[in-house]
Formats: C-alpha cells, structure tokens, sequence
C-alpha cells in the first residue's frame, strides 16, 4: 500500500516515482508549489523506501585558498573581491592526508580535495598537478574514505588519470539554472560547467554536483537547476546556503535570507526528482537553519551531510552533526569508515581539529551578531 499525505500531487508523483519513473520539470514545478508538510512527508517516504535509513557524511579541505581568476559572486576566493581571505597555494599531501584522517575519526565516509581555480592543469602547472596525484594516493592508500575532489575544468586526458588514481567522486557545482546563471557568474558559462561534469561521468567517475540557495533565484530556477542535474545524471546533490561574506556581490547586494520553509520545500523536491541520489544539506545550513530546521531538511528526504569546516568558514562539529542525525531517527553511514560516534561526541570538547578551512572577513551571520 502506497504512503499517502491526502494531496494528490504529492501522493500522484511519491507512487510514480517508486513505480520506476522519472519525473519531470512539470512535475517539479507543480510539487515546489505544494506546502511543505505533505513535500517533506511524501519525499522522507520516498526515502525510506529507496535509501537505507542512514545519512552519508563527507568532509572537505581546502588545499588551495584564495587568488581565483573566476568572479563567483557568492565566492569568498575570487581575485575580483576584497573578502581578507587567507591566501595560500597548495598545502602539500602529508597535510591533506592529516585533514583526511581527522575526517575519518569524525566518521565522514568520503573526503573532497578542493582546489580553488578555474582548473588544476596538469600541463600548466605540472608540479601542483603531481602533488594532487600524491595527495588522491595517500588518502586512498592510508585511510577508509573514499575519495574525492573538486579541481576545477578538467581535460579527457586529467580526466582519465583521476579516474585511474581511484578518485571517486568529482565535484563541480552548477550552482543554479542555467537562465540564473549569469547573474551569478560571468568568466565562465553554464555550458562550461557541464562539459566537465561530463568529462568526468565519461571517465568512469561519480559526480557530485549541486547549487546555493538564496542567492536571489527564484523557485522555477531551484527546479531547473535539479532538471539540468537529471540530465547530467549525478549520485550526490549537495544544497548549499547562502552565507555571503563582506565584500563579495551577494553580500553587497543585501539579498533576502530564505526561509526554512523555502529549504526545506528545496530538498524535498529535490529527493522527488532525484530519488536514488544521495540529497546532501551542505554549506551554510549552520546559519540559516536551527537545530529544528536541520533536523527537518533530514525528515524531508536528505540523507547526506557535509560535516566540518567548509572552504572559508567554520561547520557545526561532527558531534552536534551525529545528534541531529539522532533526533531525525537515522544513523549515520558507516560502509566505509566503521567509526565510534560516541567516541566522536567524547572528544568534541577537548579536541583541537586539523584547520580544513581559509580564514575569510566577516560573514553576514557574523556582521550580524556584532550590531
């Protein structure tokens, strides 16, 4: 017997989709309308029946900080914006393995190695390129995670090397739809984004790729943003937050703060549309949800997080991650990395971490507080 919420659009498209098919954008923008009790109810139900009832932690470093070329709006890195983010160039492989191991103690499952520019270019920067190669090696030959990245553009032939080194997923953001798009960024195009994307899926890698929310998009452009990753075709959806950083476009801009209800609403949708990937609240969820709100996102079909810091500013600790985790009724992924949470909950208090993240100016949450 088919879960019902009493509303036919969501009861209509929860039994279409665990009878195999693919919604599509009609579907998306008739559900992103819906209220977001009967989404979130019929979503956690779509997951309950596809997923395993577990969340899947992963956690990233930033090995390189600072000075990109490209003008993101929302980015704290970008050369084009004066943020005081703490510049540096590539930290080294014995640091990032430092960073991985720290993560799989936290019980992440997979950790990312993100690289902040357009592209880490195996011909233009060969040196920075092979430390990369003996960074992926070290992770994947001293710990349980599963490996990650996010390094920009990528070539068939980087592609290829990736792939072969055992990198898992690959990471490259949309960030929004593709008619949003250039409101957010400029040096580079939508298409471009996906072409690699591409180039990674072709070389035998998983693809983890998703968007901001609150940057000023609108709801039919959140829904277009999910289609355009249906037609990508990815295994994990990280949603992002805005959380602008003083002296970056959208900080400046004065934008809106969305709405639990607005996230919440996001995700279920986005389990609905993407019912076999994993749907992960990432960046910016500190901030922009409480506890109840983070809790929620869980209880509306997400079933992946991003514990720890970010790329320029601090995350939640993996024990106040686990506890939420404890309140939504699920546990935490342990396929990879059979960690010990209350292990993880002991040493939250006394623990100095390994630092994943670049210092950056203030944030808007942190302005914020100051007034």
């Amino acid at each position: 017997m088919v879960y019902e919420t009493g509303n036919q659009t969501v009861d209509d498209a929860v039994a279409r989709v665990l009878d195999g098919e693919r919604l599509d954008r009609r579907d998306g923008l008739a559900l992103i309308a819906q209220p977001v009790d009967d989404l979130a109810a019929g979503a956690d139900y779509v997951r309950t029946q596809l997923g395993d009832d577990t969340v899947d932690a992963c956690s990233i470093v930033n090995a390189k900080a600072g000075n990109c070329a490209e003008d993101c709006g929302f980015c704290a890195q970008s050369v084009h914006f004066d943020t005081g983010i703490d510049n540096y160039g590539f930290l080294g492989p014995e640091k990032i393995l430092e960073a991985a191991k720290r993560a799989e103690r936290d019980g992440a499952q997979r950790f990312g190695i993100v690289v902040a520019e357009k592209g880490v270019s195996k011909e233009n920067r060969p040196e920075e390129w092979a430390e990369v190669l003996e960074a992926i090696r070290l992770v994947r030959d001293e710990t349980d995670v599963e490996v990650d990245a996010s390094l920009g553009i990528l070539t068939e032939e980087e592609a290829a090397i990736l792939a072969d080194e055992g990198l898992n997923h690959y990471n490259h953001n949309i960030e929004t739809s593709p008619r949003y798009f250039p409101e957010v960024v400029q040096t580079h195009t939508f298409e471009k984004r996906v072409e690699t994307l591409r180039v990674a899926k072709d070389a035998g890698m998983d693809l983890c790729a998703g968007v901001i929310l609150g940057m000023g998009e609108s709801p039919t452009d959140r829904v277009d943003a999910a289609m355009a990753l249906q037609d990508i075709g990815i295994s994990s959806l990280p949603v992002n937050i805005l959380n602008p950083v003083a002296g970056t476009p959208m900080a400046e801009q004065g934008l809106p703060d969305i709405t639990t209800e607005e996230v919440v609403k996001t995700i279920a949708v986005y389990r609905l549309l993407h019912p076999e990937s994993r749907v992960r609240l990432t960046g910016g969820r500190e901030v922009n949800l409480d506890t109840d709100g983070q809790v929620a996102a869980l209880e509306a079909g997400a079933d992946g997080i991003l514990t720890g810091d970010y790329l320029t500013t601090e995350g939640q600790t993996a024990a106040d991650d686990l506890e939420i985790m404890e309140e939504a009724g699920l546990e935490p992924n342990t396929e990879a990395n059979e960690f010990d949470p209350e292990a993880v909950k002991e040493r939250a208090t006394d623990e100095t971490d390994t630092e994943t993240a670049a210092g950056t100016a203030q944030t808007k949450s942190e302005l914020k507080s100051d007034d």
